[in-house]
C-alpha cells in the first residue's frame, strides 16, 4: 500500500506531536477504526504521544449493547488502552444534538490540559455539515462547518481526517482487513445527516460529481473568511474593553459608547466573538434585543435575554450575567464571629477589616429607605449615594449591608465613592467568583 494516507495523518497532526497524550475518539465505526489503526501502526516506527481509545456508550439502542466488547476487542489486539464511558442522553427535540452534548461533554472529561481527542470525520462529513447549515441559514461562521482543531475542555479537539474522502478510508479499511460496526441508526431518515447522506447527495454528485471536494474547499474559505471576522471583532472589542470603575465586580463588560460608533454589522460581529464563550447565541432574526438594549434612555434598565444569562446596561456600559447571578437569596444573614469571613448564600464573601464593632450584627439586603451616617457628610439616603457612585443597578439589590439590631452600621463604598466609618473598620464585598473585592 502507498504511505499517502499514513503521511497525511502525520501532517496533520505535526503541530501536535509533543501533546501529553492522544484521546482517539472510538464508536467502532469504519472511520474511528481506521484513525485508531494508523495510530497504532505509525506508533511502532514514530515518536507519537501516547495513545488511548474512548468509546462513549449512549444507551438509545439495543445494539449499541454489544458495542463496547467489540471495541475492547480491536482495542487488545493493537495494544492501546480503551475507556468506556456511560452518558444520559437529554430528552429533547432534536435527539442527534441531544447525543452530541453528551458526548462531547464525556470527551471534556477525559481531555487534560495540553491533551488531544481525535475524532474520525472526513471530507464528506465536512461537505454534509456545510450543506446541513446553509440549509439552515446560518451565517459564515456556521458555513465555516468544522474546524481541524478546536479547544476543549484544557487541550484540543482534532479532526485529522479533515483532508481525506470516505473512499480512502475504504480501501485502507479493505487492505488491513479491519472490521468495523455498522449503525444501524446510519440509515433512519428521520435523522436530517442520514436523508442528506443517502439521497441528496447521490443526485448532487450525479450531476456534479466534484460536489463533496467542492464543498469542503467552500468551507475552507469560509473559515478564513471567518478568520478576518474574528481579527476586526478583537480590533474593535479592543476600543470598548476600556477599564471599569468597578473593577472588583467579576462580570465581562464592555463600553456603550464605543459600540455605538461601529456600523450596526460591526457590533453584531464584535458582540458575537465576545458572547460566543459565554452563551449559545440567537439567530439573526433575535438581534431585536440588542437594539433595545443599545438604545434605551439613559436612565432606564434594560436587558437581553439570552440562552445561558442575560446583558444589562448600567454606569454606561453593557454587562454580562451568567444565569447563576440571579440565583441568590436575600435572607437576613447573622454573622456570630466577625472576626471570621462571612459567606453569603450564593452573593460571595463578607470581610470585617480592623476594629470589629459591638454586635450581634447580621447582613441584610436592601429594602428601600436606608439612611447612612457618612463621615463629613452626616446622614444620608443610601439611593442617593449610590445613583452618585454610577453603582449598576442590577448590583444593588446584591449590595450587603451590615446591621446592629434595626441600626445600619456600614456599607461596602463603591469604587472609593465614599469613606463608610470613622470607628476603625471596612466592610470588604467579594461577589462570588470575584478575584478582586470591593472595600
Amino acid at each position: 500500500m502507498k504511505p499517502l494516507l499514513p503521511a497525511k495523518l502525520l501532517q496533520a497532526l505535526a503541530p501536535w506531536r509533543n501533546a501529553p497524550a492522544w484521546h482517539i475518539a472510538f464508536s467502532g465505526g469504519l472511520d474511528s477504526t481506521v484513525l485508531l489503526h494508523l495510530l497504532a501502526s505509525l506508533a511502532t516506527t514514530e515518536t507519537l504521544p501516547p495513545l488511548r481509545a474512548v468509546h462513549v456508550h449512549h444507551g438509545l439502542q439495543a445494539a449499541a449493547d454489544a458495542w463496547p466488547a467489540h471495541c475492547q476487542a480491536v482495542c487488545d489486539r493493537l495494544g492501546v488502552p480503551l475507556r468506556v464511558m456511560h452518558v444520559h442522553v437529554q430528552p429533547g427535540a432534536s435527539l442527534e444534538r441531544a447525543a452530541r452534548d453528551a458526548r462531547y461533554q464525556a470527551f471534556e472529561e477525559v481531555t487534560g490540559a495540553g491533551e488531544a481527542l481525535l475524532t474520525g470525520q472526513h471530507r464528506e462529513d465536512q461537505a454534509e455539515t456545510l450543506l446541513f447549515r446553509l440549509l439552515r441559514g446560518a451565517g459564515v461562521r456556521g458555513l465555516s462547518a468544522m474546524p481541524v482543531c478546536r479547544p476543549l475542555a484544557g487541550g484540543y479537539l482534532l479532526r485529522p481526517l479533515l483532508g481525506v474522502s470516505r473512499v480512502e478510508l475504504h480501501v485502507y479499511a479493505r487492505e488491513h482487513q479491519l472490521q468495523w460496526i455498522e449503525d444501524p441508526s446510519n440509515t433512519d431518515l428521520r435523522f436530517s445527516r442520514n436523508y442528506l447522506r443517502q439521497h441528496v447527495f447521490p443526485m448532487l454528485t450525479a450531476r456534479w460529481p466534484q460536489t463533496v471536494p467542492s464543498l469542503a474547499r467552500a468551507a475552507e474559505h469560509l473559515s478564513e473568511a471567518q478568520g478576518l471576522l474574528d481579527d476586526l471583532a478583537r480590533m474593535d472589542l479592543e476600543v470598548a474593553d476600556q477599564p471599569s470603575p468597578f473593577a472588583w465586580l467579576p462580570l465581562p463588560s464592555l463600553a456603550v459608547a464605543s459600540l455605538r460608533e461601529l456600523s450596526d454589522a460591526r457590533q453584531r460581529n464584535a458582540l458575537r466573538y465576545w458572547l460566543t464563550p459565554l452563551t449559545r447565541l440567537p439567530d439573526s432574526d433575535h438581534w431585536s434585543g440588542w437594539h433595545c438594549l443599545r438604545d434605551a434612555k439613559g436612565d432606564a434598565q434594560p436587558l437581553w435575554r439570552l440562552a445561558d444569562g442575560e446583558l444589562q446596561r448600567g454606569g454606561g456600559r453593557i454587562w454580562w450575567l451568567p444565569r447563576e447571578w440571579s440565583e441568590f437569596s436575600h435572607a437576613t444573614v447573622s454573622w456570630p464571629d466577625p472576626q471570621s469571613p462571612l459567606e453569603l448564600p450564593g452573593n460571595g464573601r463578607l470581610e470585617l477589616i480592623g476594629q470589629v464593632p459591638a454586635g450581634p450584627l447580621t447582613v441584610r439586603y436592601r429594602q428601600g429607605g436606608e439612611i447612612l451616617e457618612v463621615p463629613g457628610r452626616g446622614r444620608r439616603d443610601l439611593k442617593r449615594l449610590l445613583n452618585e457612585s454610577g453603582l449598576p443597578g442590577f448590583v444593588r439589590g446584591r449590595l450587603p449591608l451590615l446591621y446592629r439590631g434595626e441600626q445600619l452600621l456600614g456599607v461596602p463604598s463603591v469604587a472609593g465613592s465614599w469613606a463608610v466609618t470613622t470607628e476603625g473598620w471596612q466592610l470588604h464585598w467579594m461577589p462570588q467568583t470575584c478575584d478582586q473585592g470591593l472595600s
